[in-house]
């Protein structure tokens, strides 16, 4: 079994900042690659944020110098946002690639994300 909770999403107005997490737990061998993705409604998701195994990171052209991923250890990732704007609004979530333990290979697992709305 396999926990992927995310958290820190909520109700912030414009120019402001928020921390959000996801904690994954579980029967895990390694967590590799994790990308931060967001959709709001009638708009085409998005790739936000990447950390790659190797440490490589990649964002979103519209949050770059903004947003900031990083891993406190192999299990915990964030996605820091500041001077956030309006079209921030959306509900993101993670997306980890975990090897179990005992499998063969890595498998892509989601959370349920969390809510951010920026207020205008």
């Amino acid at each position: 079994q396999v926990q992927l909770v995310e958290s820190g999403g909520r109700l912030v107005e414009v120019g402001g900042s928020l921390r959000l997490s996801c904690a994954i737990s579980g029967d895990i061998f390694r967590v590799n690659a994790v990308t931060w993705f967001r959709q709001a409604p009638g708009n085409q998701r998005e790739l936000v944020a990447a950390i790659m195994g190797n440490g490589f990171i990649e964002y979103l052209d519209s949050v770059k110098g903004r947003f900031t991923i990083s891993r406190s250890d192999e299990n915990t990732v964030y996605l820091d946002m500041k001077s956030l704007k309006p079209e921030d609004t959306a509900l993101y979530w993670c997306n980890p690639r975990i090897t179990r333990m005992g499998a063969a290979s890595w498998h892509d697992y989601w959370g349920k994300g969390t809510q951010v709305t920026v207020s205008s």
